[in-house]
């Protein structure tokens, strides 16, 4: 039986699998993921939540050229309890606030430095106790009051939405936030991976993509 393998972006691990659930799929940061594509990691379809990773594989020669499937909001979240009082992303320039995000290079942690640039809130940097390696990990220790706050994108909020509170990001700091989908050269079952990307692009998979709280192009 062939079986599809997918690396895709670790914000996607609740909606891909609604789009086809026969595939095998690796869900991680996308920079991990086009690594493994690089070193020759057998992917039939690459899925990043940035054009960076699959236009730089794109440009190599590595993967077929690169359609925008969706789009995302990165939101703040912190705890239910709320101890250290956050109410607005201003709040996070306060001494002693524990603040995580994603490591650099990752989506969602290059996002989030731009987010704060566009802001004038690089300072609260310094606050940041933990660099995480995607963006579920950033959910994961905000969830469980490990941290007093974290960016994350919009559609992460639904798994833990009892656990945390979500607060909106200002317009002004809100960074384009775009996934795209290739299929890589190191791919074993083209045929079914031209399917697959016309599956997500399909109506019905936008409709998934929609009700999971993504934007579509």
């Amino acid at each position: 039986m062939k079986l599809l393998a997918i690396f895709a972006a670790a914000s996607l691990a609740g909606v891909f699998p609604q789009i086809d659930k026969a595939p095998r799929y690796q869900f991680a940061g996308s920079d991990q993921l086009a690594f493994q594509i690089l070193q020759g990691a057998p992917a039939d379809i690459f899925a990043a939540a940035s054009p960076k990773y699959p236009q730089q594989l794109y440009a190599q020669g590595k993967c077929s050229k690169p359609a925008v499937f969706a789009t995302n909001t990165v939101v703040l979240i912190v705890p239910r309890a709320n101890p250290a009082r956050i109410h607005s992303v201003y709040d996070l320039r306060r001494d002693g606030i524990k603040l995580v995000i994603g490591a650099k290079g990752v989506p969602i942690g290059d996002y989030t430095r731009t987010l704060l640039a566009k802001l004038g809130l690089t300072s609260v940097l310094s606050n940041v106790v933990s660099d995480e390696t995607d963006v579920k990990l950033v959910v994961a220790k905000v969830a469980l009051g490990e941290a007093d706050a974290g960016f994350v994108y919009l559609t992460d909020v639904k798994a833990v939405g009892t656990k945390v509170i979500r607060i909106a990001v200002p317009a002004a700091g809100q960074p384009k936030v775009q996934y795209e989908i290739c299929i890589p050269t190191t791919r074993k079952h083209p045929q079914l991976a031209d399917r697959y990307v016309r599956e997500v692009l399909s109506k019905r998979g936008r409709a998934l993509l929609q009700a999971a709280g993504f934007g579509v192009p």
